[in-house]
C-alpha cells in the first residue's frame, strides 16, 4: 500500500531497545480487545509487531499495518510468520472488513484524525469493534513546556507539537459522527518511568521528538541539557526520569 511518508523516519532498533514500555504497558488494553480464535483483526500502527504477535497468540488472523518502513521490516524480522504491511492510518482501505481494529500508542501521530476514523469505520464489519489507546489531552505537557521554553531561551522559533492529543469528548464525538458507538472512553494519568537512567529523557526526545531536535539545529546538546535542567526538579527521581503521560482509551462498535 502506497502513501505519504511518516513525519519522521523511526529508528526501529532504538525503539525496541529503549522504549519497550510503549507496548509492555498495553496488557490490559489487549484484555479489553479480547481477541478470539478465528477473528480477523487489524493492528493499526503496529510498530515492531510485539502486540500483533500477542493478538495472533489468541488464535486471531491478524495483520499489522504501519506507515514506517523500518518498523515494518523490524516486525517482519521479529515475527516472520505474521503478516505486516506498510500503510497510512489516515488513508487505507481493505478488501474485506475486519471483526476488530486495535491500536496502541499510534493515533496521536495521525494529525488528520477525521480521515483516520473514516478509514477505521469503513474497514470494520457491522458490529465490529474498535479498541485504542493513545496520548490524550495534556499528555507530556511538562515536556512540551520545557522544550518550548528552552528553544525560546536559545533564540529558536517555537516548534508546533507533532502530536494530536484530544479530549474524551472531542474523540468520542468524532467516532460517533462516523457510525462508531462509544461503549467505553476514559482519560487518565499514567506517570511513566523512562528506561536508560540519566540518559532516559534525551533518548525519549531523540526517538519521539525529532521535530524539536531539528529546531535546535547545531545546538542539540545545549538544547537537550536545557530541557533536562528545567524538568529535573519535578521529573527525575531515584535515578530515573518519570514523565507525565496521559492516555485516552476508547472501545467502540460500528453500528452504521
Amino acid at each position: 500500500m502506497s502513501g505519504p511518508q511518516p513525519r519522521q523516519a523511526w529508528d526501529a532498533a532504538a525503539y525496541d531497545e529503549k522504549h519497550a514500555f510503549v507496548w509492555q504497558l498495553a496488557a490490559d488494553l489487549l484484555e479489553l480487545l479480547a481477541p478470539r480464535a478465528g477473528e480477523r483483526i487489524l493492528d493499526l500502527g503496529c510498530g515492531t509487531g510485539h502486540l500483533t504477535r500477542r493478538i495472533a497468540d489468541a488464535g486471531a488472523e491478524v495483520v499489522g499495518l504501519d506507515i514506517d518502513t523500518g518498523m515494518i521490516e523490524q516486525a517482519r524480522r521479529h515475527y516472520p510468520g505474521l503478516r505486516f504491511e506498510r500503510g497510512d492510518a489516515a488513508d487505507f482501505s481493505v478488501a474485506e472488513p475486519y471483526d476488530a481494529i486495535f491500536s496502541n500508542a499510534a493515533l496521536h501521530w495521525v494529525r488528520d484524525a477525521e480521515a483516520a476514523v473514516r478509514c477505521i469505520a469503513r474497514a470494520l464489519r457491522p458490529g465490529g469493534r474498535f479498541v485504542a489507546e493513545f496520548g490524550g489531552r495534556g499528555n507530556v505537557a511538562s515536556v512540551l513546556a520545557a522544550v518550548q521554553a528552552t528553544l525560546a531561551e536559545r533564540g529558536a522559533r517555537a516548534i508546533p507539537s507533532p502530536w494530536y492529543y484530544p479530549s474524551v469528548g472531542e474523540y468520542a464525538a468524532l467516532l460517533e459522527r462516523h457510525g462508531l458507538e462509544v461503549r467505553q472512553a476514559s482519560l487518565f494519568d499514567r506517570p511513566t518511568p523512562l528506561e536508560g537512567g540519566e540518559q532516559g529523557l534525551r533518548d525519549w526526545i531523540t526517538v519521539f521528538g525529532r521535530d524539536f531536535l531539528a529546531g535546535a539545529g547545531d545546538e542539540r546538546e545545549a538544547f537537550l541539557g536545557g530541557v533536562e535542567a528545567r524538568l529535573r526538579p519535578a521529573a527525575f527521581r531515584d535515578g530515573r526520569w518519570i514523565i507525565d503521560y496521559r492516555r485516552i482509551r476508547v472501545a467502540a462498535v460500528r453500528v452504521a
